[in-house]
């Protein structure tokens, strides 16, 4: 069945490969990111596009506007926009972290918060975070801004889905593994991950769609080591 769909963090890595795989399966996507144009390039008819950053209030009014004008209701939406810093604590500025919680936490909070009055009961709030912000799991130095604000994440998926449990829709997030992107790149130089974008981009496309039947409020450690 044919989706209206959300996805962040769409101008590369896994969200811009979500895009694709999303849309070639029929659904409509609303792919929203500071840089619109690669997804602009790829001339797809079930497929909306425009510059949004989701810390700036006025971007997600545009996007809430748009879901109200155009589509009505929202089935999914899926927080997948990441900002990773990599540098040691004491290194570490107010700055730093401010923009590391704003993209991981806040702005998807206050995108979710617009979404709401969109959705319904069966509706599926996925959020993307990482192994890093999973408690007990092995922890790397440098990442202090980057993990503590995905363990935020994973608490407020958490928060939400006993609030909505009784009205819906569904939340869970997807604690990710290392994966072959253009961030990961950046922060480690020669790193290899085990899986391309594309391979995990796959994997939470057909958990978002399906896997509100089986999860609510859950963890998903999405990782092919043991940390």
């Amino acid at each position: 069945m044919k989706k209206n769909i959300v996805v962040t963090g769409t101008s590369r890595g896994i969200g811009y490969q979500l895009v694709a795989l999303l849309t070639n399966a029929g659904h409509n996507v609303l792919a929203l990111s500071r840089d619109a144009a690669p997804v602009s390039g790829m001339d797809i008819t079930n497929c909306h596009c425009f510059s949004c950053d989701i810390t700036e209030p006025g971007d997600i009014k545009r996007a809430a506007k748009f879901v109200k004008e155009t589509w009505n209701h929202v089935d999914i939406v899926i927080n997948n926009s990441g900002y990773l810093i990599s540098k040691p604590f004491a290194k570490l500025k107010y700055d730093d972290f401010k923009t590391s919680y704003e993209v991981n936490v806040f702005g998807a909070a206050m995108l979710t918060q617009a979404m709401l009055p969109f959705m319904k009961k069966d509706g599926h709030v996925v959020n993307i975070s990482s192994m890093g912000g999973v408690r007990g799991s092995a922890k790397f130095a440098g990442l202090a801004a980057y993990s503590s604000s995905k363990g935020a994440i994973i608490t407020l998926t958490e928060v939400l889905a006993e609030e909505y449990k009784e009205t819906g829709p569904s939340f869970n997030v997807l604690a990710l593994g290392s994966v072959q992107t253009e961030m990961l790149e950046e922060a480690f130089p020669g790193y290899k991950a085990p899986l391309t974008a594309k391979e995990m981009a796959r994997y939470i496309m057909d958990f978002s769609v399906n896997g509100n039947k089986f999860y609510n409020g859950k963890v998903l450690e999405v990782s092919s080591s043991t940390p």
